[in-house]
């Protein structure tokens, strides 16, 4: 035990800001809603699926139009989100960054003919909803978790008196 009366695992657990938590939790969602849409028993039509555009019949939960590149970003975007959360500054970027980008797909999905050629990613009005509500939530996530930073000593593991706690227990 340290001067301070902190364990070495506290000053751990204190590195990571409630930024780097959220896009977590957002990159397990992308992670798990792509992985579900290579799953035929959640995706019906799922033998329609098609690698872009509207001439797929794939629909998530029987709602959501979906292809294989529209799973894939949203793979993508889930490893991407786990990477981003090692550093707070980062993550904060990626939420918001990544929400924009997700809220312009949402526009672009709403204004889009789901049967039309435009339709790059096979999505319809459902998905370019889900996308927009999405987009709008990492940027709000993005945005007041950031302002939760720990102080800078506090984000080292410092104690009160300026030492580490991590080798503290040892």
């Amino acid at each position: 035990m340290s001067t301070t009366g902190r364990h070495w695992w506290e000053a751990e657990r204190r590195r990571t800001t409630a930024v780097q938590q959220g896009l977590s939790v957002v990159s397990w969602f992308f992670l798990l809603i792509g992985v579900l849409g290579f799953v035929p028993l959640v995706t019906p039509g799922y033998s329609g699926i098609a690698f872009a555009g509207s001439d797929g019949s794939a629909e998530l939960f029987g709602v959501f139009g979906i292809s294989v590149l529209t799973n894939l970003l949203h793979l993508a975007f889930g490893v991407l989100g786990f990477i981003m959360s090692w550093m707070a500054g980062a993550a904060r970027r990626t939420l918001i960054g990544g929400g924009v980008v997700f809220a312009l797909l949402g526009l672009y999905g709403l204004f889009t003919d789901a049967a039309g050629a435009g339709n790059f990613l096979g999505s319809n009005w459902a998905t370019g909803l889900l996308h927009l509500g999405l987009g709008i939530v990492m940027v709000v996530l993005g945005v007041v978790l950031h302002r939760r930073l720990p102080r800078e000593s506090e984000a080292r593991g410092e104690g009160d008196f300026g030492e580490t706690n991590r080798g503290a227990a040892r």
